[in-house]
């Protein structure tokens, strides 16, 4: 769907299209729902029927796995950072929702979560819980980036800019391994620093993609007025929701680079919409605590 004609500027005149992946799945959305596919099926295959992952307070990928867990005949466990958490279950939207579709919870020390892809702490898991299938936080390995090559479809072939936020590295990867050589990979990751560079180079071999990192206003999780305002002021024009973590920054991201003349004339862009719609409600709860606009 077109949502963007730059007018203003004839010697743009970039055109921004979304796909709305977030309407995949009411409750497994976007990229989440492309990442779970294959390594639900892998862990059908070598016959698990426990699932284990690891996400923070407000994970989209622990409502995902939890519900995706409900919805195919999986137990599944959540390994969450921050042991306070213990307490704020019920008042946690993400927690909540988890909690009613079976997951069960460890919460562990922010410390103890930096060994969450030790062999020995994975060894400790399954000494507590027995044998599970494990996906990583955020859901990317192998089986996610090939689930994630699939959102390009023969009817995006006319686009020249692929643009997509970046959590863990997983859904740009499908990205950049199954774009046409005339189309730019972009995106905008959702953390400070560039250690995701490395991250993706574990999963492709083309070039043909950049990371731009000045749109993550301040770090993960942070939003400030003017982000909230301009989610705010898209829903309103376009009736298409964005997440504060995720597509927000990345959609403030293209339009800024729009105004400063980085697309070249005639540019045809496709942002991915990636979902993350859960995490608005966790967020709007912080944004109330601190007396701030709301996102609507």
């Amino acid at each position: 769907m077109l949502i963007f004609k730059d007018k203003k500027n004839i010697r743009a005149d970039n055109q921004v299209y979304i796909k709305p992946e977030y309407l995949i799945h009411p409750y497994i959305s976007g990229n989440k729902y492309r990442k779970l596919k294959y390594n639900l099926l892998e862990a059908k295959k070598r016959k698990h029927n426990t699932l284990l992952t690891f996400g923070g307070a407000f994970s989209n990928h622990i409502a995902a796995v939890a519900f995706a867990g409900k919805e195919y005949g999986f137990k599944t466990i959540g390994i969450i950072r921050g042991e306070e958490l213990f307490f704020k279950i019920e008042s946690n939207p993400t927690l909540s929702f988890a909690k009613s579709c079976g997951m069960v919870f460890k919460f562990i020390s922010r410390d103890q979560y930096k060994l969450k892809s030790h062999d020995d702490f994975c060894d400790s898991l399954k000494s507590e819980f027995g044998d599970f299938y494990l996906i990583p936080e955020g859901g990317t390995n192998a089986l996610a980036v090939k689930g994630c090559e699939e959102i390009l479809t023969k009817d995006d072939q006319c686009f020249d800019f692929i643009c997509c936020s970046i959590g863990t590295g997983g859904t740009i990867s499908g990205l950049i391994n199954s774009a046409l050589p005339h189309q730019k990979i972009i995106g905008f990751p959702a953390l400070k620093g560039d250690f995701l560079q490395e991250e993706i180079a574990k999963f492709v071999t083309n070039k043909n993609w950049e990371l731009i990192t000045d749109y993550h206003f301040r770090g993960y999780a942070k939003v400030d007025d003017e982000l909230i305002a301009f989610i705010n002021q898209f829903k309103d024009l376009h009736t298409i929701p964005l997440d504060p973590i995720y597509t927000g920054k990345m959609m403030y991201g293209i339009y800024d680079l729009i105004e400063k003349g980085y697309f070249p004339k005639g540019s045809k862009i496709l942002a991915i919409h990636t979902g993350g719609l859960q995490g608005i409600e966790g967020m709007n709860q912080r944004l109330k605590q601190q007396n701030k606009s709301l996102i609507v």
